[in-house]
């Protein structure tokens, strides 16, 4: 198999042998194991003893034999016995073997299987009486695999990692290993002393490519088998986004954009910039936010310029930035050939340059006019790669274009903010249409339908608060799947596990695979996290679901609009807190992982008492004087309890959104200091 494979036309997943689609993330195996049934089957441990070795190919890449550590070392930690691991093909062949990536002995093991995978980041699993193959599309140059980011070299990197996925694929769905969230005690392992399977084949390709923006503070800088995400960013969930198939995707969204255009270029190139009504080409906007003359062919060839150096630092860049900066309704351009590409049927939206506020048409068929001529400038000049223009629907080019179509290397970033809220307007909009309604009118003119959207805090999110739309969450992710989603990126998930976990989990469940059953997600996720407590853990997440639905009521825009602090008051936080109580007592005699996990829990409800009591206590400083000193002293006396949580939960929740500073250790963060402190003493 070559390392570099012609990329062809994504679509569904596929499973063979009368397998359910990916019935093992419903909570059972995709092919069950033998137990002792009639027919052949493969055994790969017996008795607690490895009959199966694991073999790699000589020359795979570094995360391959990465995951093929990984996977001897989970087979060790459900059975006792820990795989050999050989590289090359050994002579004579063993009886029995585990083959981890593509090696060409494979036709002839199984001589029925078509190894040559015809979709991005496909993965195959298939089992006959003797062997185990676990393998995916891998498309590498070993010699160019490392790349310069931020000043930095990085090794290990892919344009596809197939093989990686497939491996984590087959110990969620085969061997049964759960990752409910980061840390040592959100892995759930079933014990099996024999491990056995009857034949089977399963092949899958995931419709999300770009996974990693579901927790962007995750995304991957360093690919290699030692994990690293954004420095700074104070993301913890760098390994839990990569078991869950997540951060290892095919596309990735850096690159590009003309942020940097204004100090490189004002001087020297004025011509690259937005006309203004002044007559002049200067800045409506901050320099990071500038607007440039979109029809000017220089600025198309001045991109393609950019783009050539990016690929120099990072070959394994696919997606080039070509969107405005924020501000979006600034500054734009009103040069001749810049106004002839907006279409005059276009829905009306309101922009503003220094000193001048007009109505005009939106400027999405410009945006994609451009954004064309960029994508066929990329394939002259980079043929036979797989590049792509990334272009937002936003503010002035939220509403689909009236004529203009996107080329098929055109990805649209799709600003529609659904999710949490699902009936979310578009703001800009002067009929008031829907975000998803937008979504699914640019599902319909392309395939290349990327969700980008901003969750807000609708009842506490970004603060840590248990703000679970289960349900409603399901229902959006799928209807995305249906309108030709294929990339994710939120502004922002947290990462607050204790409040928020069963939402983290069931969200990256359903990003690699959104055809799923997702109250099937949520019930496995609730028998593993917590055995025999799942009933009353499960009651538990209901509830707040409840509260939080009940808080939302209609779907409210600003936050200004629910009073949170009055809403999780002590009532409703005691009914909580006794379903809480009684799933401790339903595991008290159980292994102790599930108290821990269960108190856990508990460590974010408290801070949810603590924090909107914080609230309650700042508007009686605001309303009556004479209560300022007790209150402020009540204040400070819980802020002091949740930094003692910080120090003995560091992971559940994302400390430094709470404290300030990368590491946390500062004071309150601003934007809860208003609300939930009233500041340093003076």
């Amino acid at each position: 198999m070559k390392t570099v494979s012609t990329i062809v036309k994504q679509g569904c997943g596929i499973v063979l042998a009368g397998l359910a689609l990916h019935a093992g993330a419903q909570g059972g195996n995709p092919a069950p194991a033998s137990n002792g049934a009639a027919g052949a089957a493969l055994v790969l441990v017996e008795g607690g003893k490895s009959l199966a070795p694991i073999i790699v190919f000589s020359n795979a890449p570094p995360l391959t034999r990465h995951a093929a550590g990984e996977l001897a070392s989970y087979i060790e930690k459900t059975s006792g016995a820990k795989p050999e691991i050989i590289t090359n093909v050994p002579a004579p062949l063993p009886a029995q073997a585990i083959w981890v990536g593509y090696q060409p002995v494979l036709k002839e093991l199984f001589p029925k299987i078509d190894f040559d995978f015809k979709h991005p980041e496909e993965i195959l699993i298939a089992a006959n009486e003797k062997h185990l193959v676990i393998i995916g599309r891998d498309v590498w140059d070993p010699k160019r695999s490392t790349s310069k980011i931020r000043d930095k070299e990085i090794d290990g990197f892919q344009w596809e990692y197939g093989t990686h996925n497939a491996v984590y694929t087959f110990l969620h769905d085969y061997i049964n290993v759960r990752w409910i969230w980061p840390g040592e005690d959100g892995v759930d392992i079933i014990a099996q002393s024999t491990i056995t399977f009857k034949p089977f084949i399963y092949r899958y390709h995931p419709q999300v490519r770009l996974r990693g923006g579901l927790l962007p503070w995750t995304m991957v800088l360093n690919t290699g088998p030692s994990i690293t995400t954004h420095p700074g960013s104070g993301g913890q969930s760098g390994y839990w986004m990569r078991v869950q198939r997540l951060q290892l995707d095919s596309l990735s969204l850096t690159g590009g954009g003309f942020g940097s255009w204004w100090a490189r270029f004002h001087e020297t190139n004025p011509e690259y910039f937005a006309l203004q009504p002044n007559g002049t080409r200067s800045l409506c906007t901050g320099p990071a936010e500038v607007k440039i003359c979109a029809s000017n062919p220089e600025v198309w060839k001045q991109w393609l310029d950019d783009v050539a150096k990016q690929l120099q630092d990072h070959p394994c860049q696919r997606m080039f930035q070509a969107s405005s900066g924020d501000s979006y309704l600034s500054g734009h351009c009103i040069c001749t050939n810049c106004r002839a590409w907006d279409h005059p049927d276009g829905e009306l939206r309101q922009f503003q340059w220094e000193g001048l506020v007009q109505e005009y048409v939106a400027l999405t068929d410009r945006e994609i006019t451009f954004a064309n001529h960029l994508a066929r400038g990329l394939k002259a000049r980079f043929p036979g790669q797989e590049l792509y223009v990334y272009l937002q629907a936003y503010g002035h080019s939220c509403p689909p274009p009236v004529a203009a179509v996107p080329d098929d290397n055109v990805i649209i970033g799709n600003v529609a903010n659904f999710l949490l809220r699902s009936d979310m307007l578009d703001r800009g909009s002067p009929g008031g249409a829907k975000c998803r309604d937008r979504f699914a009118q640019w599902g319909k003119i392309t395939k290349m339908n990327f969700w980008r959207p901003n969750t807000g805090s609708p009842v506490g999110w970004q603060w840590g608060l248990p703000d679970v739309p289960l349900t409603r969450t399901i229902k959006d992710m799928q209807y995305a799947a249906e309108h030709n989603w294929m990339g994710i990126y939120v502004d922002y998930v947290r990462e607050h596990w204790s409040t928020q976990g069963p939402m983290n989990y069931l969200m990256a469940q359903l990003t690699w695979n959104p055809h799923q059953d997702g109250q099937a997600i949520l019930k496995d996720y609730y028998r593993r996290a917590f055995g025999p407590a799942a009933a009353e853990m499960e009651a538990y997440w209901k509830y707040m679901e409840q509260l939080r639905e009940e808080c939302f009521g209609h779907e409210k825009i600003a936050v200004s609009a629910h009073d949170i602090s009055e809403f999780y008051n002590v009532e409703r936080l005691d009914k909580a807190e006794a379903l809480l109580r009684g799933a401790l007592d339903k595991a008290a005699k159980a292994p102790d992982v599930y108290r821990r996990r269960i108190e856990f829990v508990i460590v974010g409800l408290d801070f949810t008492r603590l924090l909107t009591e914080c609230g309650r206590l700042m508007k009686i400083m605001n309303k009556h004087e004479d209560q300022n000193d007790a209150a402020s002293e009540q204040i400070r006396v819980n802020w002091k309890k949740m930094r003692s949580m910080q120090k003995s939960h560091p992971n559940a929740l994302r400390w430094n959104q709470i404290f300030s500073g990368p590491d946390a250790s500062g004071p309150p963060s601003p934007k809860l200091a208003g609300k939930f402190h009233p500041g340093p003493r003076p």
